[in-house]
C-alpha cells in the first residue's frame, strides 16, 4: 500500500507535491536566496491558477493583498505575524507559506502554558550531557535552530499561549538573528532565508500579551472572518471536500442548501443578529468559526456513513450543530432556543425539517 495512504494528515508539501513542483518548472521569475519559488509563484500556489496545465487549487480565499503582503514581509528581515478569530485560517496561511518558499512545513513550535524557553532556542540530551559533558552530540536543537541553519522558515503556533519569558526569547533572535550557546562557546547565525511565522489566536488577549518589543520585531496582518455568505460557503464546501477524501469517509459530499444553512446559522450568531439585520440575537459562548462549520459537516457526513444512509440528513446536521453550539448548558442552551423560536421556526417550508429536528435534539 501506498505509504501515503497509511497517513492521517500530509503536510502541505506532500498533499500539493504536484502542484510545487508544476510551479517550479513553469517559474520564470527571480527567486530569493533559500526560497523554491518567486513570489509571484508562491502567491500563485495560495490563491490558485495555472502552472504548466496544472490547476493550483487556492489554498486561501480571501483577499489577495493580504498575501501579498505576507509575502513581501518574508522577502525581508522582518518576521510574520497572523493574527485572527479562531478559523480565520491563520495555521493553515502559515503553513502552505512555509511549504511552498522552502518545501519543508514541519518546523513547528506549539505554543502552550508549557512551552519553554528550550523550546526556542535549544535544549540537551541530559544523559550524554552528563557522561560526557556539552557537545555536538548531546545538543538538541529548536525548529528555531534548525531553521536558522538551513535558511528555512520556522512556525510559531499560538504565540500568545506562552509566558512573557518564553515570547521575550524571540527578542534577541528577531533582532541579532543569532542564537548563542555559551556551553559550546559559539553562536549560530541564521543563513538567508531564515524567517518566523507566527499565529496568535484574538481570543487570547489578556492570556499572556505580547510586549511591545516582540511586536516591533514582527510585521503584523489581521486576517478577518470572511467578508460575505458566499465566500464562507466557498471556503466551507471545498474544505469539506478535501478533509472527506482525506478520511475516505464513505458518504455523500453535503448538499449546497445544507451548507449554505450551517454557514447562515453560524455567521448569524457568531454576529448576533440575522443576516437581514433585522433581529439582534444572543451569542453563544463558544467559538462559531468557519472552521467549526467545517468539522460539523465532516462530523455529519461520518454520522450519514456510519450510522445512516450515506447521505446527510437534517437529523445528523441537528447533532452536530447542538454540539458545536451548546457548550456552556445553561447559557448556550438558551441562546440557541431563542434562535430556534425566533428565526429558524420563521423561515418557512425549506427550513421546517431542519428546525424540527434541532428542536427535538433541544428538548
Amino acid at each position: 500500500m501506498d505509504q501515503k495512504q497509511n497517513v492521517l494528515r500530509l503536510p502541505a508539501e506532500r498533499l500539493y507535491a504536484k502542484e510545487l513542483e508544476a510551479l517550479k518548472e513553469a517559474d520564470q521569475d527571480p527567486r530569493p536566496a533559500g526560497w523554491q519559488l518567486s513570489p509571484r509563484s508562491v502567491l500563485t500556489f495560495i490563491t490558485g491558477g495555472q502552472a504548466g496545465g496544472v490547476n493550483i487549487t487556492p489554498k486561501y480565499i480571501g483577499n489577495t493583498r493580504l498575501v501579498e503582503i505576507a509575502v513581501a514581509t518574508l522577502l525581508t528581515d522582518r518576521a510574520l505575524l497572523l493574527i485572527g478569530e479562531p478559523g480565520t485560517a491563520k495555521s493553515w496561511l502559515s503553513e502552505n507559506l512555509t511549504a511552498a518558499i522552502h518545501g519543508d512545513s514541519s518546523k513547528v513550535i506549539q505554543g502552550t502554558a508549557g512551552t519553554s524557553e528550550e523550546h526556542v532556542r535549544y535544549s540537551w540530551n541530559y544523559a550524554m550531557l552528563l557522561a560526557h559533558g556539552p557537545s555536538d552530540e548531546a545538543l538538541i536543537k529548536s525548529p528555531i535552530y534548525r531553521a536558522m541553519e538551513g535558511g528555512g522558515i520556522a512556525r510559531f503556533e499560538e504565540i500568545s499561549r506562552c509566558a512573557s519569558e518564553v515570547q521575550d526569547a524571540l527578542i534577541s533572535i528577531l533582532s541579532e538573528k543569532t542564537i548563542s550557546i555559551p556551553e559550546l562557546g559559539r553562536e549560530v547565525s541564521a543563513a538567508r532565508g531564515f524567517s518566523i511565522i507566527a499565529t496568535a489566536n484574538t481570543r487570547d488577549r489578556g492570556v499572556n500579551e505580547m510586549s511591545a518589543a516582540l511586536k516591533r520585531r514582527f510585521n503584523i496582518l489581521v486576517l478577518p472572518s470572511p467578508a460575505g455568505l458566499e465566500t464562507e460557503v466557498e471556503i466551507v464546501r471545498k474544505r469539506v471536500g478535501e478533509i472527506a477524501a482525506n478520511y475516505e469517509l464513505q458518504a455523500a459530499l453535503p448538499e449546497e442548501e445544507a451548507v449554505r444553512k450551517i454557514v447562515t446559522i453560524f455567521r448569524e450568531l457568531r454576529a448576533g443578529v440575522t443576516l437581514d439585520s433585522k433581529e439582534k440575537l444572543k451569542s453563544p459562548s463558544g467559538v462559531i468559526s468557519t472552521a467549526e462549520a467545517i468539522s460539523l459537516l465532516t462530523n455529519s457526513m461520518a454520522l450519514a456513513a456510519s450510522f445512516g444512509s450515506g447521505r446527510i440528513q437534517e437529523e445528523d446536521l441537528a447533532a452536530a450543530l447542538q454540539g458545536a453550539i451548546v457548550k456552556d448548558e445553561e447559557k448556550d442552551r438558551i441562546a440557541w432556543k431563542e434562535y430556534l423560536e425566533n428565526v429558524m421556526k420563521k423561515r418557512g417550508s425549506e427550513w421546517r425539517s431542519l428546525y424540527n429536528a434541532c428542536r427535538e435534539m433541544n428538548d
